[in-house]
């Protein structure tokens, strides 16, 4: 598996990223130690997790996956072979179990960091992320931003402050954001030059066929800034799989989840999108699965991708997809679907 140098760490990553927000949910113990051997055989160094996972979020789950990993890692010796990012969760009124006021300050995140190194039976995190910001962005399906939805928040100096005294205390290696904006990176990385913090690696933010809008200013500014690009559901949460397409029963994440957790993946556009896509991928002796990968898998701003299954058939499909190369026809038929239905999944 191919390795590269995370934007400005010292992080070699491979190329996918094993995704684990299924396990302790949609998958066992048992099954999430198995993912984690074979994406190790097959050449995958790099897992990522947060302390909210699994999903769909749940007072009673939290922080399972991260145990999941753990006793992996207490079992098999190979926390020195890995690459281990997790997030720390930003504030949210849904998900107010983790933390009594929790937001992105020095205390909630001392406290995040300290129970994930328990939780993972390690001393120590590659890369830490905060999970959403504290300010008012738009995330989650919103697609515009809205002043009126501004509020109080911990500044962006504040939360580097706390992070630098992780470093500091060899508790995280390296910091990065998901779900953030270009303005955000931006002055993550100005608050950090002019006040001597540390820098942010990674950005992990959706990119799919269905959600491009990375490639809307991200890009250019992960490239100035030497900012790695970590897509996250690459699959749609599986509807780019067209699995619901041909059974709309299907088992998944938009079946066995209530519609209003994910609502972006199941508009009537995204469906669309996804038959246009599948056809190209079947017309050129593809999977759906294949193709919607293959373009993550090629596009040149991105790191690594994240990559998540509930079996072992998926996983393997999964990664087998990085030998697929796109034609140039493909990409011009890809792109003329993006062009006809632009970025329905945002």
């Amino acid at each position: 598996m191919q390795k590269i140098k995370l934007g400005s760490s010292d992080l070699q990553i491979s190329r996918i990223c094993l995704g684990t927000m299924t396990f302790g949910e949609q998958n066992t113990e048992a099954d999430a130690h198995s993912q984690l051997d074979y994406a190790l055989e097959r050449g995958i160094n790099f897992i990522d997790t947060a302390e909210m996972y699994p999903v769909m979020p749940r007072a009673q789950t939290q922080g399972a996956t991260e145990r999941c990993i753990g006793s992996w890692l207490k079992k098999s010796g190979k926390r020195s072979e890995v690459i281990l990012a997790t997030k720390v969760a930003g504030p949210s009124k849904h998900i107010n179990w983790i933390r009594e006021r929790n937001d992105l300050n020095a205390a909630n995140i001392h406290a995040a960091v300290n129970d994930s190194l328990s939780r993972l039976q390690t001393d120590y995190i590659d890369l830490y992320q905060l999970h959403w910001p504290s300010r008012n962005v738009p995330i989650f399906g919103q697609l515009a931003f809205d002043p009126e939805a501004e509020r109080e928040h911990i500044s962006i100096e504040e939360t580097l402050s706390a992070l630098a005294d992780l470093i500091k205390a060899g508790k995280i290696r390296h910091i990065g954001v998901s779900n953030e904006s270009a303005w955000g990176v931006s002055e993550f990385i100005k608050q950090a030059d002019t006040k001597g913090l540390p820098r942010i690696a990674s950005i992990q933010n959706g990119y799919h066929l269905a959600n491009r809008g990375f490639e809307a200013a991200l890009d250019e500014t992960c490239f100035r800034e030497n900012v790695g690009m970590l897509a996250y559901s690459p699959l749609a949460f599986g509807q780019l799989t067209a699995k619901y397409i041909e059974d709309p029963k299907a088992q998944g994440r938009l079946t066995i989840f209530p519609p209003q957790w994910s609502p972006r993946y199941l508009r009537p556009k995204v469906v669309e999108a996804t038959r246009r896509y599948a056809a190209l991928a079947r017309a050129n002796g593809m999977t759906p699965t294949e193709l919607a990968l293959a373009w993550c898998y090629s596009r040149w701003f991105i790191a690594s991708t994240i990559i998540g299954a509930t079996t072992m058939t998926q996983l393997k499909e999964n990664i087998d997809a990085f030998s697929v190369k796109l034609s140039d026809e493909v990409v011009k038929g890809v792109n003329a679907i993006h062009a006809d239905i632009t970025n329905p999944g945002q």
